[in-house]
């Protein structure tokens, strides 16, 4: 397995994975002209010919038979073009001294508080390919390329998540609030963000506090919760040093979860080595590797061993990065490490 960037020769296998991704993936609709022109982005961001609120970073991941599995998103900074919104989870304290009252009602604020950050997108991986280290190569992998090219991304990165919703694409926080807004079904308005129209869409919801006591008990269980397809990322993120912070996706109110860029595990923790081509050994764990270019960027996931300033890899490895003996890569182990101290 490899990642790498898309191509416009992968748009029919983009196309069948956006089909099979079902509600809730926003920013890979199944339409063929709105993701060509995603694949076209793509392309000139990855040649440097894109200003940072249009570069927009698309990986697949492919397998050594040349067959698209998986895809995933970094996008250089959101709402540069148009309004990002999110709503904030605040609280509103009404009270009264002579009537000994106090109500403290968690409420939601439409913000932009978010803007010009980097935003991790698009993840969706095959079901059959989900074990293993096919997942964790595919979402991981577009930290070590941050790292890689650190001056192209801004100081945060968030993610929003996949909300609750229901077999049937039902939301209940759309049914308790954006249903009143828009006459459509959830499904029909999570379409229109994906082809383009999150700002049209966000500016007709309600710009004032709501206070969530008014809305259904089910939809305020769902603020701030992940869908259960969506918990490995959530788990992924958090291992990475993300978190929530209180901000929700306006339509279904899914988490989404930040942390400054410096910060994350991956960015934080990768170094530049000189490739050694031979045996890890029995000392090798999994490495995320990273053949430190651009346009023609390779990230592979295997076991290797650092030694002396360089990471030992096997030969099936260096062929997959395209790379010989002695080339620089960026790597870090796939997984965050044990620190020593505390508790």
């Amino acid at each position: 397995m490899i990642v790498r960037p898309v191509r416009s020769a992968d748009l029919p296998a983009l196309i069948d994975l956006a089909r099979s991704t079902g509600t809730g993936l926003t920013t890979l609709p199944p339409n063929e002209e709105r993701l060509a022109q995603r694949v076209a982005t793509a392309e000139r961001s990855f040649r440097g010919e894109a200003e940072k609120a249009d570069a927009d970073y698309l990986f697949v991941l492919e397998t050594d038979q040349g067959r698209i599995v998986g895809v995933s998103g970094l996008t250089a900074a959101v709402g540069l073009r148009e309004p990002w919104y999110n709503y904030r989870v605040g609280l509103t304290v009404s009270a009264s001294r002579e009537l000994e009252l106090y109500r403290e009602i968690p409420t939601l604020f439409l913000a932009n508080d978010l803007t010009g950050n980097s935003e991790l997108c698009s993840l969706f991986l095959q079901a059959e390919h989900r074990s293993g280290l096919s997942g964790r190569l595919l979402a991981r992998s577009r930290l070590l390329f941050l790292a890689e090219f650190r001056a192209l991304f801004a100081d945060k990165v968030i993610a929003e998540l996949r909300g609750m919703s229901d077999a049937n694409a039902r939301s209940p926080f759309w049914e308790s609030l954006g249903r009143h807004f828009f006459r459509m079904e959830f499904r029909q308005a999570d379409y229109l963000t994906g082809v383009g129209n999150r700002a049209f869409i966000a500016q007709l919801m309600p710009r004032f506090p709501l206070y969530s006591c008014f809305l259904s008990e089910e939809a305020r269980a769902a603020i701030g919760r992940v869908h259960p397809h969506s918990e490995p990322a959530l788990a992924m993120l958090r291992a990475e040093g993300f978190s929530y912070q209180g901000y929700v996706d306006i339509f279904d109110a899914g988490p989404v979860v930040e942390c400054e860029t410096a910060k994350i595990r991956a960015v934080r923790d990768s170094q530049t080595l000189v490739l050694a081509v031979g045996t890890p050994g029995d000392e090798a764990k999994p490495y995320l590797i990273h053949n430190r270019q651009r346009q023609d960027c390779r990230i592979a996931a295997a076991p290797a061993r650092v030694a002396a300033g360089t990471l030992v890899v096997d030969p099936l490895t260096a062929r997959r990065l395209q790379l010989c003996a002695g080339a620089q890569v960026r790597a870090t182990p796939l997984a965050a490490q044990p620190r020593g101290g505390g508790r």
